[in-house]
């Protein structure tokens, strides 16, 4: 043990000593880690604002756009899903205990006094907030009354609020909406963005009917609706059955693809851990190319170092060390600086999770994997890249190395 403690004392000092050579080890092993690093955290993240989206999204929910795939990666907005088979949905299904149709207007222009905006508009029931789990903190959510009487008014998102009313108490007063007056009667609670990056609480939402007729000019179709359903774990299975029904009842062939679009909470999951992909995959290359060039670095380097202190080592072969000595000491060297390195780059991969939080809005999140990760990789590079310089040093003959 005391030997050990001297081997290991040593090493520090030698780390200390040759400040250049731990210093570019140091760097080079640091932004590697700092790289894979910042990949598990946002890998980590990623998962974690997953799995946190997928239940505000509702675990139990299943949510049906109108226009299929083709349309909208050809830019289209079809319009297939009309009021009625919402309708026919919430009497054929059920397990769905809530069923809640909605129709959208994007780039709405919405005034207060002398203050405009542009939001999004939503149509929607009574049951909205219900079916969302987003609960009203102001004032109080629209009735069913409102949706049956054609009434102006409506719901506002934080966001929105801000905009239009800075400090003040918005539920009670009027807005116009495309030139409609429309009575705020509630303020529902900050929501954050999508995971497509989308400001949730810029928005107001405003009877189903209202909408429609009012503003929209239409009586049959709608762009969305909402189900959520008692048994959970039977999910999926209602998903391809709702799939089966609306292809029923839009006369669709076996060849032809659904004009429609059931999302799960597992399509939320793989499209966020998709937006990762590509930042996970650029930093796994950087951060594996730079670990790699850093153990070539501290490997040549340590053979210089090696060649540079031929006559200390041959003096400590000649006065009692043992080959195993000098090997310590030499993989002592390394992972002491590989550790710092490590302990570094964690530092400047938690530097760079803030800007890119910051920046990108991107989900990064730290945990014991990130910092595990870090340390083993740092030491597995000191042993790896510094075995062969210790072993060279260690097999020097201690006569040739005192007269070198």
């Amino acid at each position: 043990m005391l030997n050990l403690t001297k081997i290991a004392s040593q090493s520090v000092k030698a780390v200390i000593s040759f400040k250049l050579r731990t210093f570019f080890c140091l760097i080079s092993i640091a932004l590697g880690i700092a790289a894979i690093t910042t990949i598990v955290a946002a890998v980590e993240g990623a998962y974690k604002k997953a799995f946190e989206i997928v239940a505000r999204f509702g675990p139990d929910s299943l949510l049906v756009f109108s226009g299929g795939e083709e349309a909208r990666a050809l830019g289209l907005r079809q319009k297939t899903i009309t009021i009625k088979e919402v309708d026919s949905v919430r009497e054929t299904f059920s397990r769905a205990y809530l069923v809640v149709p909605m129709t959208s207007v994007r780039g709405v222009n919405i005034s207060y006094k002398d203050r405009k905006y542009q939001t999004l508009l939503l149509g929607s029931t009574s049951d909205y907030s219900r079916a969302w789990s987003w609960p009203v903190v102001q004032g109080s959510d629209f009735t069913e009354e409102d949706v049956k009487g054609l009434k102006n008014v409506g719901l506002i998102g934080q966001h929105l609020m801000k905009e239009l009313f800075k400090d003040e108490d918005p539920v009670g007063k009027y807005v116009l909406v495309k030139g409609i007056p429309v009575q705020i009667v509630g303020v529902l609670s900050e929501r954050g963005t999508s995971p497509a990056g989308e400001n949730l609480d810029d928005r107001i939402i405003m009877p189903i009917t209202t909408v429609m007729k009012k503003i929209q000019n239409e009586t049959k179709y709608i762009t969305a609706f909402r189900a959520r359903f008692i048994d959970q774990e039977n999910l999926y299975n209602h998903a391809e059955e709702l799939r089966t029904f609306l292809r029923l009842r839009h006369n669709l062939d076996a060849t032809e693809p659904d004009d429609f679009r059931i999302v799960t909470p597992k399509d939320i999951v793989k499209f966020l851990v998709a937006l990762t992909g590509s930042l996970v995959t650029f930093l796994g290359i950087t951060g594996i190319m730079s670990l790699i060039v850093a153990g070539f670095v501290l490997t040549n380097l340590f053979l210089l170092s090696v060649k540079e202190r031929t006559s200390e080592i041959g003096i400590r072969r000649a006065t009692g060390a043992k080959k195993r000595d000098i090997l310590l000491q030499f993989l002592g060297e390394s992972i002491i600086i590989t550790t710092l390195g490590g302990v570094l780059g964690f530092l400047i991969s938690l530097i760079a999770s803030k800007l890119l939080t910051y920046i990108a809005q991107f989900p990064i999140y730290f945990s014991w994997k990130a910092f595990t990760v870090s340390f083993v990789l740092s030491w597995s590079v000191g042993i790896i890249f510094g075995l062969q310089p210790a072993r060279k040093a260690s097999n020097l003959n201690p006569i040739e190395a005192i007269k070198g």
